[in-house]
C-alpha cells in the first residue's frame, strides 16, 4: 500500500515568513510514518519551490494527495492560497476561503464576535486613506489611555504597540498602516493573558476545547508581542491556574469564536482575564506549530502526541470535513 503524500506549504510573502518556516519544519519532522512529507517552499516573492528548485505550482500540486497549510499571515491565512487550492480541487488542512478571509480581518472578526455576544475591548477603526492628525487628536482626547494600536490584518502581534502619548499614537498608527490598509485603536485591558485552542471532531466532540494556557510575558515585554512569542522567554502555564468558572468561560468563548468565523479543523483564541470579565482579543485561524508555539503545548498537556494531532488534521482534510 503506497503512502499518502502530504505537501507541506511553508514560507510565503508575509512578514511571518520565518515563523512559517519553523511551523512547516515541525510538521515535516513529526508526520506519522504512513505519510510521505513533501516540502513545498514559497519564497518571499511568491515563487513556489519543490526539491529546492523553482516549480510551477500546478505541477507541484499534481505530486501530492493533500496539502498541510503551514503558512502564516498574508496569502496563507487570508483566503488567497485556499482559493488557489480550491481551484485545483486539492484538499488542505485548516480553514477555507471565507473563514480565513474573515479571521484575518480584525474589524470584520469583531463584528462576527459581537453577533455572538462575546466580550471584547472597545475599539476604533482608522483607515489609511482617511487618517489625519485631526482624527488622531480626536481619538486621543476621547479614548482611554493607555491604548493598543494594531494592524487590522496581521498576525503574530506584528505592528502592535501600547501607546500613552499623542506622538506615540501617531507613530503607532503610521507603523500599523504599513502592515494593513486600516488599523485598530483598542482599549487596553489590564489583566492576565491567556490562550485557548480548539480542535474539530476530536475526542468524541464536534469541537473540543484544549486546556487554556496562561502567558506571563518577560519583564522586557508589556504584552505577548512577537519577541515574547518566539524568543522562548515567556512563561506559559498549562493548564492555567484559573478558577473553574473562568476556565469554562475561556473554553466557551474559544469555541464560540471558532464558530463565529466559520473556521475549520482548528484555531486558537487569545484573551485577557480582567476583574471585569474574560475579554476576547482575537482568533488565530492557523496557529503556529513550532516548538515554542502554544497549541502543541496544550495538546501535550492533554495527553495528545503531536504526530497524532497532525494525523487528525490530515484525515480531516482528506475526508473534507
Amino acid at each position: 500500500m503506497s503512502k499518502i503524500v502530504v505537501g507541506v506549504i511553508r514560507g510565503g510573502p508575509s512578514n511571518e515568513y520565518e515563523v512559517s518556516l519553523n511551523t512547516g519544519a515541525s510538521v515535516l519532522k513529526h508526520l506519522p510514518e504512513k505519510y510521505v512529507g513533501h516540502d513545498i517552499l514559497i519564497s518571499k516573492d511568491g515563487t513556489w519551490h519543490s526539491g529546492g528548485v523553482p516549480r510551477n505550482p500546478e505541477r507541484v500540486l499534481k505530486r501530492v494527495d493533500v496539502i498541510f497549510n503551514a503558512l502564516h499571515g498574508a496569502y496563507g491565512e487570508d483566503g488567497k492560497v485556499q482559493r488557489f487550492l480550491d481551484n485545483f480541487s486539492v484538499p488542505y488542512t485548516g480553514s477555507g476561503v471565507f473563514g480565513s478571509a474573515l479571521g484575518m480581518n480584525k474589524v470584520l472578526s469583531k463584528r462576527a464576535f459581537e453577533n455572538r455576544g462575546l466580550k471584547m475591548p472597545r475599539h476604533i477603526v482608522v483607515k489609511k486613506d482617511t487618517v489625519s492628525k485631526e482624527i488622531l487628536l480626536d481619538i486621543f482626547k476621547n479614548f482611554p489611555h493607555p491604548c493598543v494600536v494594531k494592524p487590522a490584518s496581521a498576525g503574530s502581534s506584528v505592528g502592535v504597540r501600547i501607546v500613552r502619548s499623542f506622538p506615540e499614537l501617531e507613530d503607532a498608527v503610521a507603523e500599523a498602516l504599513t502592515h494593513s490598509p486600516s488599523a485598530l485603536v483598542e482599549e487596553f485591558i489590564r489583566g492576565r493573558e491567556a490562550s485557548c485552542g480548539v480542535v474539530e471532531n476530536f475526542r468524541g466532540e464536534k469541537l473540543y476545547p484544549l486546556f487554556p494556557i496562561e502567558i506571563i510575558q518577560p519583564e522586557t515585554s508589556e504584552f505577548f508581542d512577537y519577541n515574547a512569542k518566539y524568543s522562548g522567554e515567556s512563561q506559559e502555564i498549562c493548564p492555567a491556574h484559573f478558577e473553574r468558572d473562568v476556565k469554562n468561560e475561556i473554553q466557551y468563548a474559544a469555541k464560540e469564536a471558532h464558530n463565529a468565523l466559520h473556521l475549520r479543523h482548528y484555531s486558537r483564541s487569545d484573551f485577557i482575564i480582567s476583574p471585569r470579565g474574560v475579554y476576547l482579543l482575537e482568533t488565530n485561524t492557523l496557529p503556529g506549530l513550532t516548538p515554542e508555539s502554544l497549541l502543541p503545548k496544550a495538546l501535550a498537556e492533554g495527553g495528545t502526541e503531536f504526530p497524532h494531532f497532525l494525523d487528525h488534521l490530515v484525515t480531516l482534510a482528506l475526508t473534507r470535513k
